[in-house]
């Protein structure tokens, strides 16, 4: 499912290279690789106009024009820890759950901590 997520966001990249757009569909695509369960719901969201990757970077750019007028600067900008954020709430995406770290993993998977050692 993660393939065919990320091929339909290719799909939508083609013909805006070098956008805000392909860039927030780039992220997208990091979020769709790394978060369980955010393929299927971007699969399907992509699917309608509304929810377009070019729909979602709209809502990045409302923050950044609502910065700029705010600080009445030459630019504005979002983070991409904020992108992130607005673009999983745009697609009903959980934030990322970081999982602690299991020693045991380290055993089973065949690692050797060099730490332990010392």
């Amino acid at each position: 499912m993660i393939e065919k997520t990320i091929a339909r966001i290719c799909e939508q990249q083609k013909g805006i290279e070098n956008t805000a757009a392909y860039c927030a569909g780039e992220q997208l695509k990091d979020i769709v690789r790394t978060t369980p369960g955010a393929a299927e719901l971007v699969f399907k969201d992509l699917d309608v106009k509304e929810m377009s990757i070019t729909e979602c970077e709209k809502k990045i750019r409302a923050l950044a024009d609502e910065r700029h007028k705010k600080n009445r600067g030459n630019f504005a900008f979002v983070s991409p820890n904020e992108a992130d954020g607005i673009i999983r709430e745009f697609y009903g995406i959980q934030d990322a759950v970081s999982v602690p770290e299991n020693p045991k993993d380290k055993e089973s998977s065949g690692l050797i901590d060099l730490d332990s050692f010392l």
